[in-house]
């Protein structure tokens, strides 16, 4: 470059350095001083560096650190940055460290340098931090009550970075459910449906579970019966409680009870007592359980009514007694002499005997045929024997014995009387005459045949 003078319109950075100049003429060249000329300039080519490299993931430690080439040297760094979309921040120092960056640490970051001069920032750089899955929950759609036989969509919610890749559904106490996307549906829900919920969110970075969600599915009454104690025989006099039992959500919140063929209902309530129970009672009962969902009613328990024991027993002795009594008293009869009294008078003697209240007379009246009928006539003589047994009340319940014997070539026929006396169970153990009659028949018959003799 020649020329006494060197003109620079735009001084660079670059233009620094130490120049001097040459003068000659025709005697001779001589060189200047050297001099050395220093251009100040603000920052420029500002950068911001990131240690580690690569993805960031939360719980690590990181370090921003900003650079600048600027004369004279920088002299502060100020550090502006914008977390996931709130406001600008500051900080000064050339380095920013994170000893352990959250995902709350992602967004935009720049670095200002200045060094008296001027300032220069560069452009902002992304943050990304990367974590695995949080704040995982899970939703029901629609919201309120739930009827058996609607639809039902659970939503699984998850905050992660990268996003969840992954969604496994479970039901608490059972295994896991079919189905790895983010909404789990029920087309058609029952009551078996019923529990509580959960699911599992993954992506590259780890898992997490969510808190449950309890689906209460309602529904009418279902598997209604009724159930008898106690149980077993129901014998007259005795105390029964139905009861009625039926599924249901929400539960049951009105029993009905019922008798078949009965218009009007029973009585209400889960139980039902029954106390003294009589022959009338018998048949067929159900209940109709009812909650706010419908109503349904059980199957007819049949009510089986006994007679009391005691009384059967005391019936059933009775019988055997007498039965065994007239046996004895029918053999007694045909092996002992007869007595020589006339029939009028086995009538008479027996027909007194009726009206005493004391103890019991076996009155037997003869009838003989005539020696004149035909002697291989093959009809018996017929005595008969009246068996009555006094009660506390005057009652009488008769029984009678038919007692055949053989013709004899006599006309008089002996008469045996006896006397018997029973210690019967009082009055109020022992049912009346009419009952007697209706429930267990006290009167028996007896008839005992002998052969025949012939008449010489």
């Amino acid at each position: 470059m020649t020329g006494p003078q060197h003109v620079f319109n735009q001084i660079q950075s670059s233009d620094t350095g130490e120049y001097y100049c040459e003068a000659q003429n025709e005697m001779g060249t001589d060189w200047s001083r050297i001099m050395n000329m220093d251009v100040k300039y603000g920052p420029k080519s500002t950068s911001v560096s990131v240690s580690p490299s690569g993805g960031i993931v939360e719980g690590s430690s990181v370090t921003l650190t900003c650079s600048s080439d600027a004369n004279p040297p920088v002299q502060s760094y100020t550090w502006w940055y914008k977390k996931n979309g709130g406001g600008y921040q500051s900080i000064t120092g050339p380095h920013l460290v994170f000893n352990q960056i959250q995902s709350s640490d992602t967004g935009e970051y720049c670095c200002e340098a200045w060094n008296g001069i001027k300032t220069g920032r560069p452009e902002y750089i992304n943050i990304n931090v990367r974590y695995k899955p949080k704040s995982t929950s899970v939703s029901v759609s629609p919201s309120g009550e739930i009827v058996e036989g609607s639809s039902l969509t659970l939503t699984c919610s998850s905050d992660a970075n990268p996003p969840v890749d992954k969604y496994t559904w479970y039901k608490k106490n059972g295994a896991s459910l079919t189905g790895s996307e983010k909404t789990y549906n029920f087309t058609t829900i029952s009551s078996e449906d019923s529990g509580e919920y959960y699911c599992e969110a993954e992506n590259k970075y780890g898992r997490l579970i969510s808190s449950s969600v309890s689906v209460d599915v309602q529904y009418e009454p279902k598997n209604t019966s009724v159930s008898v104690s106690p149980s077993g025989e129901i014998v007259e006099g005795s105390s029964v409680t139905l009861t009625c039992s039926s599924d249901a959500n929400p539960p049951v919140d009105k029993y009905t009870w019922y008798k078949k063929n009965v218009t009007s209902p029973k009585s209400s309530g889960q139980s039902y007592s029954i106390t003294n129970i009589t022959s009338e009672d018998r048949g067929e009962y159900y209940c109709e359980a009812q909650n706010g969902r419908g109503s349904m009613n059980s199957t007819a328990l049949m009510i089986i009514v006994a007679v009391k024991q005691t009384v059967l027993t005391a019936a059933v002795g009775i019988i055997v007694v007498v039965l065994v009594l007239i046996l004895c008293l029918s053999g007694l009869m045909c092996f002992r002499k007869k007595a020589s009294k006339s029939p009028s008078d086995t009538r008479h003697t027996a027909d007194d005997g009726q009206g005493d209240s004391g103890p019991v007379y076996d009155n037997v009246s003869s009838v003989v045929k005539s020696p004149t009928d035909n002697p291989t006539d093959n009809q018996d003589d017929i005595h008969y024997a009246s068996v009555h047994f006094s009660h506390s009340k005057n009652q009488e319940v008769p029984l009678y014995s038919t007692v055949q014997l053989p013709q004899t070539q006599k006309q008089d026929e002996d008469v045996q009387y006896s006397a018997l006396k029973f210690n019967f169970p009082s009055a109020a153990t022992l049912p009346t005459a009419a009952q007697a009659s209706e429930e267990d028949p006290s009167v028996l018959y007896s008839t005992v045949n002998k052969p025949r003799t012939k008449k010489s």
